[in-house]
C-alpha cells in the first residue's frame, strides 16, 4: 500500500502486531497494536522532526503517520514502513456494552491471564501490551481484553475510568493504583490476600511481571509501591471507543 493511498475517512485493521510510537521521529515507543486491532490515519504521512507543515508527502518522502486506535482512541504515530500490514476494514469492530454483573464474572479468566503472561520469560517494556513484554497498564489492558473487556491504555487513565472504592471494598479483580498526589503512574491487578500482580520496570521494580504485597512490611519493592498507593478501582463497565 503506497503511503498516498491512506485515507483518513477509512478503518484500517492491522494484519500483525505493529509498534505505535509517540512521535513522527519512530523512536521511542508509546503503545502497540496486536493483529486484529483497529485504526484510523488522523493526518497524513509526514517526515521526521516536527509538525510545522503537515500534509502529504511525496512517496518515499514520509517517515511516519499519525493515527488513533480505533478501541481504545490513544493517537500516536506508525512508522511508514508499517503501512503495508494494514487493510482497509469491512466492519467496524467495537466493543461489546456489559454489565457490572458480566464483567465480575469474567475477572477469574483476567487473572489467569495475568498468571500465564507472568509464567513467561518477560521483561518489563515502556509502551508494551502485547506478549511477552508489558508495561503496568499493557498488562493491565491485555489481560482484560482477553475476556472482552476494553481499558483505556494509560494508568492515569484506567485510574479515572474504574469506579473508586475503598479497601474494605477491594475485591480480587480490582485495580490498584500507585503514583504521586497528582497522576497515577502505576497499576497493579489485585489477587486478594493483599497481594496484587504487576509489570514493574528494574528501577524500582522487578523489570517484569511479578506479584508483590499491599504491605508496608513487605519486601524493599513492594514497600517502594506501597509508599506510593492512591487508590482502588473496580472495573464496571467496557470503554466504549468514539473512533
Amino acid at each position: 500500500m503506497a503511503n498516498y493511498q491512506l485515507s483518513d475517512v477509512l478503518e484500517y485493521r492491522v494484519r500483525s502486531h505493529i509498534n505505535i510510537y509517540d512521535s513522527p521521529d519512530c523512536d521511542r515507543l508509546a503503545t502497540q497494536a496486536a493483529a486484529g486491532r483497529h485504526l484510523r490515519v488522523v493526518e497524513p504521512p509526514q517526515a521526521a522532526g516536527g509538525r510545522d507543515d503537515i500534509k502529504p508527502l511525496a512517496q518515499g518522502d514520509a517517515t511516519a503517520v499519525m493515527v488513533r486506535l480505533c478501541e481504545d482512541d490513544y493517537p500516536g504515530w506508525l512508522n511508514i514502513r508499517d503501512v503495508g500490514l494494514l487493510d482497509v476494514s469491512q466492519t467496524l469492530d467495537r466493543p461489546d456494552v456489559l454489565s457490572e454483573t458480566e464483567i465480575r464474572a469474567k475477572l477469574p479468566t483476567v487473572i489467569n491471564f495475568a498468571h500465564q503472561a507472568m509464567n513467561q520469560s518477560n521483561y518489563y517494556l515502556w509502551g508494551g501490551t502485547v506478549a511477552p513484554n508489558y508495561d503496568c497498564s499493557g498488562l493491565m489492558q491485555a489481560a482484560f481484553l482477553s475476556t472482552g473487556i476494553w481499558l483505556p491504555r494509560d494508568a492515569y487513565q484506567q485510574e479515572a475510568f474504574t469506579k473508586p472504592i475503598s479497601f474494605s471494598e477491594l475485591k480480587s479483580g480490582d485495580l490498584v493504583f500507585f503514583g504521586t498526589l497528582e497522576k497515577a503512574t502505576h497499576v497493579g491487578l489485585y489477587l486478594g490476600d493483599n497481594r496484587y500482580i504487576h509489570s514493574s520496570g528494574k528501577e524500582q521494580g522487578r523489570n517484569g511481571i511479578a506479584i508483590d504485597v499491599l504491605s508496608e512490611n513487605g519486601d524493599k519493592v513492594s514497600q517502594i509501591y506501597y509508599q506510593q498507593l492512591r487508590g482502588y478501582g473496580k472495573v464496571v463497565a467496557s470503554y466504549q471507543s468514539s473512533c
